[in-house]
């Protein structure tokens, strides 16, 4: 089969198992803490509003470095030094945010603990691309997905530990194992060894026209998932009272992620990136309707496979198809993407305001940005499908 040949040749170049788990234990020390970020900020004392803030600030200070960094990534011989960097900074703020007393001592930690990790995911991604084009070009792309798949994992172990180590240690020892995460990321990143210069291979990937619309369209998704992300474990705390619940859900995740990422990155190989993105954005609705028609404990468990699959397609396929836009630029392209994501949740963060409580009407709006994303994507395949006729 082609998936076990592609693994064999994956896992047999060098370094590549070091990318593995780099990004796995980065997932892990990423995910313990990102169920509990709003409830911990709750915890302080912080109003819906004041959290939408310090949420805001720091992603809007992460947005701007990430996509200064993107510009002038491609340029840099060395592309580790920055995240190695960021990652130092990001200890500095967990440190203040970790001793944070209300809202102002908050938002700076918090926005110091973010903000230079616009320099990680990026260059991670751009040197990762670098490294599997030289060494093996024909699997560039699954190489990829894995390597998200990798981060993925992580991060939903990570959720479940941190669920653990809420019970045990409290806040303290969550914000303790998200600074285990960045250390861990600074340690392998100094024992990997770059990757610079030309391509030996062919790269197999084709380049993806430019197309503002497909951008939009996925904007619009990952806003309708950053509304998810940060209000359905409020959510969740509101109807069952126990936060280590939204952990336990979005741990389940991780056993779909993997599968599901790849087998997207080979469908969307056979059938087309913006069909499969499309397929996606079809599951992320149901999910959407089911939390507001049946706020119930099991069906946020049943319907978790669903949105699972769709966000395998939006970070792994979605990721690889903003790349192949810009081939030739690969920390400017993964940059972007990056980009659309934090710009979606400082969007999405904000949205809800508009909806009074905490309630499962909030499910609402991504259904509608859902929706919207859909048909978007539905007239750029429509538009392709007669431009084929005619030729």
């Amino acid at each position: 089969m082609q998936v076990i040949r592609d693994v064999r040749k994956f896992v047999s170049i060098p370094q590549a198992r070091t990318l593995l788990t780099m990004l796995f234990l980065y997932g892990i020390g990423t995910g313990i803490l990102a169920p509990m970020n709003a409830v911990y900020l709750e915890s302080l004392g912080l109003t819906k509003a004041q959290i939408v803030a310090v949420f805001s600030v720091s992603l809007s200070s992460n947005m701007a470095i990430t996509i200064t960094v993107g510009w002038i990534g491609d340029r840099l011989k060395s592309k580790k030094r920055l995240p190695v960097a960021a990652a130092f900074l990001c200890i500095i703020g967990l440190t203040l945010y970790m001793n944070a007393e209300g809202f102002r001592s908050a938002l700076i930690g918090m926005t110091i603990a973010v903000a230079p990790s616009g320099m990680i995911m990026g260059q991670l991604f751009g040197m990762a691309r670098n490294h599997f084009s030289r060494a093996a070009g024909d699997i560039v792309e699954m190489a990829q997905l894995w390597l998200r798949a990798s981060y993925s994992v992580g991060f939903f172990a990570g959720l479940l530990l941190g669920a653990n180590i809420f019970l045990i240690a409290t806040f303290r020892g969550v914000l303790w194992g998200n600074m285990a995460g960045y250390v861990c990321l600074v340690v392998l990143l100094l024992w990997f060894k770059e990757t610079t210069g030309e391509p030996k291979a062919k790269q197999a990937a084709k380049g993806e026209p430019f197309s503002l619309i497909m951008l939009i369209a996925l904007l619009t998704l990952s806003c309708a998932d950053a509304i998810r992300g940060l209000y359905l474990q409020l959510v969740v705390l509101k109807l069952f009272g126990k936060p280590e619940i939204m952990s336990y859900i979005w741990s389940a995740q991780a056993v779909f992620e993997l599968l599901f990422m790849t087998l997207g990155g080979y469908w969307a190989a056979r059938y087309g990136s913006k069909r499969i993105i499309f397929l996606g954005g079809c599951f992320a609705l149901a999910t959407f309707l089911t939390y507001t028609s049946s706020p119930a404990l099991p069906v946020f468990f049943v319907v978790q496979p669903l949105y699972s699959l769709f966000v395998s397609i939006l970070y792994g396929v979605a990721m690889g198809y903003v790349q192949r836009m810009f081939l030739s630029r690969t920390s400017f392209g993964a940059s972007l993407y990056v980009f659309i994501s934090q710009t979606a949740s400082l969007i999405g963060y904000g949205l809800p305001l508009f909806i009074q409580g905490i309630t499962p009407n909030i499910f609402f709006i991504p259904s509608s940005l859902t929706a919207l994303s859909l048909l978007m994507i539905g007239m750029v395949l429509y538009r392709e499908r007669r431009v084929r006729g005619y030729d």
